[in-house]
């Protein structure tokens, strides 16, 4: 099998079989482990860019298997699945190690709009020089945007949030996801500060453009549009 691989570690057969019909349909590669031992042993023996990692397994749990990784000096990004949903299993699995935690039962899109962020960071897209996505550019090391070639006058915060647009561009990205990797909050759900700098970012994404930029997908987050 070659390009990017992801390894899946996840005792439940009916469970493994969706996820893995999934990542077929978006052309992601996937090794499935049916046990904790068995993916331990696959994720010491071959590479992979992305490790989904189920919480409960009969075997050996989620979060042992994640510190046994880290131990052993395996960095790949890891996004955690679990019936676990609570803000405490959550940032517990965050503080672990997970890359990403999302609970179940969860929406298709969101699983691999997640998935494909955490294959972006592996291959190192995120970090490229400059990012481009339709009329937009950010350029990482001289933290400028710009739009149609205009500049846009961001904040040190708006530039960050922006450049997490387009790091992710075209993809629904949640208020907990932007709380986590924009703020480094892994969750205060009291907190307005998202929807503040999203409209303070939305207003000088916008302005002087006849087209909108930031959309509001309610009841999940917000997702960049290509300016054009």
């Amino acid at each position: 099998m070659s390009g990017p691989k992801t390894l899946y570690i996840e005792d439940d057969v009916r469970a493994a079989t969706q996820v893995k019909e999934l990542a077929a349909q978006a052309g992601i590669p996937l090794v499935w482990a049916e046990s904790g031992q068995e993916g331990l042993k696959l994720a010491g023996f071959e590479h992979f860019d992305v490790i989904i990692l189920d919480r409960m397994l009969p075997d050996l749990d989620g979060l042992t298997i994640l510190s046994r990784l880290r131990e052993s000096g395996i960095g790949t990004p890891v996004l955690m699945l679990s019936a676990l949903g609570r803000t405490s299993d959550r940032a517990e699995g965050l503080d672990a190690g997970a890359d990403d935690y999302l609970a179940k039962p969860f929406e298709a899109p969101e699983l691999l709009a997640r998935l494909r962020a955490l294959h972006r960071r592996a291959s190192g897209r995120a970090h490229s020089a400059v990012i481009l996505y339709g009329a937009f550019e950010c350029h990482v090391k001289a933290r400028t945007a710009f739009r149609n070639n205009c500049h846009l006058a961001l904040s040190p915060k708006e530039f960050e949030l922006f450049r997490y647009f387009m790091e992710n561009a075209g993809e629904v990205l949640t208020r907990e996801m932007l709380l986590r990797d924009v703020w480094k909050m892994n969750f205060d759900p009291q907190t307005n500060v998202v929807d503040v700098n999203i409209g303070r970012l939305r207003r000088k994404l916008e302005e002087g453009f006849d087209t909108p930029a930031l959309e509001t997908i309610w009841g999940s987050g917000y997702r960049l549009l290509d300016g054009r």
